[in-house]
């Protein structure tokens, strides 16, 4: 999670970027996108429209600087642009539900859960739960995916988490748990299911 010095650094380099800096607004970005781009990746089908989202995200983000008002951090500010930029696009589409996350965006969750080690046997194992642990979480319905994203992988705040997905902190939470204990389970159905694969 962004320390203080880390937030301090945004809201100067978007007061700077309100006052119509390109460089600081440039910062921005190159701070944020790895963030915006995940949550677009995991809101849409392809990369290619997680793109489009990153630019309308971001243009979005330009044109209304002036309105952001430090309620939140501006991480969460722009997740919340990069949602909603994504909810408008699949309303506007009225497409099939979305794909699961891919495989490589779920790396950081393994690496952060302990998994690998220096032998051989511990990287084969870690590669076997890592897989376990990706088909679990493409077994998710979008709306836990989209929970686990931002509390778990991008490590927002509880109140940031609720406030971007226009919850209450308690709603919040119980969802959270109940995506968390879904997770878990699907990961130990997962594990079974190899173990009895020949």
């Amino acid at each position: 999670m962004p320390g203080e010095d880390e937030s301090l650094i945004d809201i100067d380099l978007t007061r700077r970027a309100a006052g119509g800096d390109r460089e600081a607004f440039g910062a921005l970005v190159t701070r944020h996108q790895a963030s915006v781009f995940r949550l677009a990746r995991l809101l849409t089908r392809t990369p290619g429209d997680a793109e489009d989202i990153l630019q309308e995200a971001f243009l979005s983000a330009w044109t209304g600087l002036h309105r952001f008002r430090g309620e939140a951090s501006v991480r969460t500010w722009l997740l919340t642009i990069t949602r909603n930029a994504a909810l408008s696009q699949r309303s506007r589409t009225a497409r099939e539900p979305i794909d699961p996350t891919p495989i490589e965006d779920l790396a950081d969750l393994g690496v952060r859960a302990g998994w690998g080690g220096p032998t051989p046997e511990d990287l084969a194992i870690a590669t076997e739960q890592r897989d376990h642990l990706a088909a679990a979480f493409a077994g998710l319905n979008a709306v836990d995916r989209e929970i686990l994203t931002l509390r778990d992988l991008e490590e927002l705040s509880g109140e940031d988490t609720a406030a971007l997905l226009g919850l209450s902190r308690p709603a919040m939470k119980s969802r959270l748990h109940r995506a968390r204990m879904t997770l878990a389970a699907l990961v130990r159905e997962e594990g079974t299911h190899a173990t009895l694969r020949p």
